[in-house]
């Protein structure tokens, strides 16, 4: 299994094998699980103090903060599958 890894902004990387999904954080639902992950101790803050544009939900329930667009990261996992090995 290849680990493929994806930019979040500001020279951050998450896996992209372990990537649920990646959501806007305007809703009541979604402040709600940043709020868990907060209390759990799973929550990491990869805005550098930025607005919170885009929340990366992970396979061990991590939440992860990104100051780039949902759409700029999810072209991230697009882009970098594409791309031939080597």
């Amino acid at each position: 299994m290849d680990i493929q890894l994806i930019n979040i902004g500001f020279g951050n990387i998450v896996s992209a094998n372990r990537v649920v999904a990646i959501v806007s954080p305007e809703s009541a639902p979604i402040k709600r699980i940043i709020t868990d992950a907060r209390d759990r101790g799973q929550l990491i803050d990869a805005t550098y103090g930025r607005r919170t544009r885009a929340v990366i939900i992970t396979d061990s329930s991590h939440v992860i903060l990104s100051a780039i667009q949902p759409e700029t990261v999810a072209n991230r996992f697009v882009i970098s599958r594409e791309q031939p090995d080597g």
